[in-house]
């Protein structure tokens, strides 16, 4: 049985200094590298892109997003219609997705200059663990 994608829920607290928001929920450890994407509209979709051993972690930090994850069947010729997760990112809520070993992922912006930081369990070419597939391969 695969591991189920996880959303671990952060929060936000607004005094009169301002807002903090945070995620004391999240476990860091593992976490080896970290990026941010930003797609160049809300129109795009970045997809369909995965791996077989990697984790990893989704938080956005300006915007939205709409993340769809799809577990992997066989990684040379997978079912086009496998089941569909469906996740909404706010920066305002501070939630990270966690992202577990064989999934791929589709991305989309929901709003302008959104901005997501991505974590990884495993440096930049510590592996070749990389699988993309035509954004139209899986039925929606």
């Amino acid at each position: 049985m695969k591991v189920l994608p996880q959303l671990i829920k952060g929060n936000s607290n607004a005094d009169d200094r301002g807002v903090l928001h945070f995620n004391n929920d999240f476990n860091a450890f593992g976490v080896k590298r970290i990026y941010t994407i930003q797609n160049r509209d809300t129109k795009f979709v970045r997809g369909w892109q995965g791996h077989k051993i990697e984790q990893r972690w989704f938080s956005a930090i300006q915007g939205s997003f709409k993340i769809f994850l799809i577990a992997i069947d066989d990684w040379n010729a997978p079912s086009t219609n496998l089941i569909q997760h469906e996740f909404i990112l706010d920066a305002q809520k501070m939630d990270v997705l966690h992202v577990p070993s064989g999934y791929v992922s589709s991305i989309q912006s929901l709003e302008k200059s959104s901005k997501l930081l991505l974590m990884s369990d495993y440096l930049l070419g510590d592996i070749n663990d990389e699988y993309r597939y035509d954004i139209n391969y899986f039925t929606k």
